[in-house]
């Protein structure tokens, strides 16, 4: 981009990158606009309350367009939170299970693995009931050959590894257990049957816009 001037759209780079996502122009315009001044209100959308009317209609406005978007159901909440996708590995153990308990793992790459070597530090058990270490993380197992414990808290899984490439292109049946799925990099991707899973979490600025 030119020293000190807005890039024109010629001068954009296209993105492929695995981090935040490419924001179309018209987007990081209007985000210009508003940063001094918000719609008019004399303020920068950074100044604001967050407790304040401007900022809740914010906050409502992006739970609303994400309900519309993916299809959420009224019975499922949304919840915008700090810490990315690694706090959630915690974060679903602390709320789904107790220290007594087992939950599933499947390890499919980094990041599903990274999820079970955080849930065993507060699980009596973190099982890995299917892993394709054995290929290099080149495969997913089927579904058939997992090993899940009766019982389990929940089932884990990475719905896209990013550094292995590979996803997962249907959900995966887990019978009676609450599936759980870290879809960082794949989320809006394409449809998603929400009511399939139990939670689905991600560091969704992948592939929505910024952190």
């Amino acid at each position: 981009a030119r020293a000190g001037k807005f890039p024109a759209p010629g001068d954009r780079l296209y993105n492929f990158s695995a981090g935040p996502a490419t924001l179309p122009m018209d987007v990081l315009e209007d985000i210009q606009r508003d940063l001094v001044n918000y719609k008019g209100t004399g303020m920068s959308v950074l100044e604001m309350s967050h407790r304040g009317k401007d900022f809740m209609e914010i906050a409502a406005k992006a739970e609303s367009d994400l309900r519309a978007l993916v299809g959420i159901p009224e019975n499922y909440k949304v919840l915008f939170l700090q810490g990315g996708a690694s706090t959630m590995f915690a974060s679903n153990v602390h709320n789904l299970a107790g220290a007594d308990d087992c939950a599933d793992y499947v390890v499919t790459g980094a990041w599903s693995s990274k999820a079970q070597k955080e849930g065993a530090k507060m699980l009596a058990k973190a099982n890995v009931a299917a892993s394709s270490k054995e290929s290099n993380f080149t495969t997913i197992p089927d579904v058939k050959d997992w090993k899940l414990t009766p019982g389990a808290k929940f089932v884990h899984i990475c719905s896209n590894e990013t550094i292995g490439g590979v996803e997962f292109k249907d959900v995966p049946d887990v019978g009676s257990s609450t599936l759980v799925a870290d879809m960082s990099s794949n989320y809006l991707s394409k449809p998603i049957d929400v009511e399939k899973y139990g939670i689905v979490y991600g560091g969704v600025q992948k592939n929505i816009g910024p952190a």
